[in-house]
């Protein structure tokens, strides 16, 4: 694997441990106490904790900050920095002042575009894509150079990542399209939501085949479904979404109060499903303002107590 940092992500990971992160949405407002309360309910069961950067092109409360607090409480954060907002001179400036709180996990994105989000006539920059912020923060850690060749006397120490949608069309890029991010530089990746899970497994089997799960670490995305109407709302609303009809079944013939039970179920089934999956190095659990039963889930599937690295 690439460049070592302070990561204990990346040390859990390169222990030969699979790692565990979640992710917790700052509040649109700023009442910074939302982002340590959830952090709290997912600190003990994860090795770091991503905080979204304005997800779905709504306002909130910025990531660096975010980050900053869940820091401060003495927890492991990955910053989300979404390209669509700005420009190589504010992503460069935000990953030197996260690198100067001890942030060391960086995951880039390009974002989702403003017209999906609360200000959908704003401009937006996409100066970036991701692929390139990746290149840009490797090369700030490994160089000590900015874009414009400025040489820095202090260099950002952060383990880099990216996501990667398995699912979406043409479904015959998507290896390659992994392939450009390590080549960029990506040392973990972390995928959309896994429903279809053969879908996936034939995904892998190409980065198996490139030999790419030697060069990266590959965290399966697991969102559990609250019921029967966030899948279907999933499946035909959520573009790149894969949920298969055999799910929406499931759901469907389980009654509305167990629903909730039952979506658990599914994700903790998925976890032990994909742990034999070869090239799956960790879970990244997106329970979207569930946070509370991330826990359950990582207590159900063996993953907890999360191991200790110097």
């Amino acid at each position: 694997m690439s460049k070592t940092t302070p990561s204990k992500l990346q040390k859990i990971m390169a222990a030969g441990h699979f790692g565990v992160t979640s992710e917790c949405g700052p509040p649109r407002g700023t009442d910074g106490h939302v982002v340590e309360e959830k952090a709290r309910l997912i600190g003990d069961y994860v090795d770091a904790i991503n905080v979204t950067d304005n997800q779905t092109a709504v306002v909130r409360m910025c990531s660096l900050a975010s980050c900053i607090r869940i820091k401060q409480m003495g927890l492991e954060p990955v910053l989300q920095m979404v390209t669509r907002d700005r420009n190589r001179i504010g992503l460069q400036s935000d990953i030197l002042g996260a690198a100067s709180f001890g942030i060391h996990n960086l995951l880039c994105l390009t974002g989702d575009h403003q017209s999906f989000g609360d200000h959908p006539n704003a401009a937006n920059v996409f100066d970036l894509d991701s692929t390139q912020l990746v290149r840009t923060a490797t090369m700030m850690r490994d160089e000590g150079k900015l874009l414009s060749g400025f040489e820095m006397k202090t260099r950002p120490e952060m383990f880099i990542g990216a996501a990667e949608n398995p699912f979406a069309d043409p479904f015959e890029i998507r290896v390659m399209r992994l392939a450009k991010k390590v080549a960029a530089g990506a040392q973990f990746i972390q995928t959309q939501c896994i429903y279809n899970m053969p879908k996936f497994k034939l995904w892998m089997q190409g980065v198996v085949d490139k030999g790419l799960h030697e060069k990266v670490f590959i965290m399966a995305g697991i969102t559990p479904m609250k019921g029967l109407g966030m899948a279907k709302y999933m499946k035909n609303k959520v573009p790149g979404m894969d949920v298969p009809d055999d799910l929406i079944a499931r759901l469907a013939g389980t009654p509305k109060e167990k629903q909730a039970e039952e979506g658990i179920k599914i994700a903790i089934e998925q976890i032990q499903e994909l742990k034999e999956v070869q090239g799956v190095r960790g879970f990244h659990i997106m329970a979207i303002e569930w946070e509370e039963k991330v826990p359950e889930i990582v207590k159900a599937t063996g993953l907890y107590p999360r191991p200790k690295v110097d």
